[in-house]
């Protein structure tokens, strides 16, 4: 799978969106920023949906929006959406 960039907002919190980058592989959904690793969660613990303002995660008690800069691609390798299906 592959790393993605992105923009993190937490619903609810005020403030520009956090720079992020997303890696998926595994299984795993991890999220690092230029300090760090911010999260690391197991794609089958969370949920993930899509919406008109991002791929909305719900995870430990929260929910992010994530604007990913090849939303296509992600959503592809996430399994959110059949790419292919929706072209022929």
């Amino acid at each position: 799978m592959g790393s993605f960039d992105a923009r993190l907002r937490v619903i609810g919190q005020t403030g520009f969106p956090v720079p992020v980058v997303l890696d998926l592989t595994d299984e795993q959904l991890t999220v690092t920023t230029d300090s760090g690793r911010l999260a690391d969660w197991n794609i089958t613990e969370i949920d993930i949906s899509t919406r008109a303002d991002g791929f909305h995660v719900e995870a430990e008690g929260e929910e992010v929006v994530l604007n990913v800069s090849d939303s296509a691609r992600f959503a592809v390798e996430l399994g959110v959406i059949d790419f292919l299906s929706q072209t022929c």
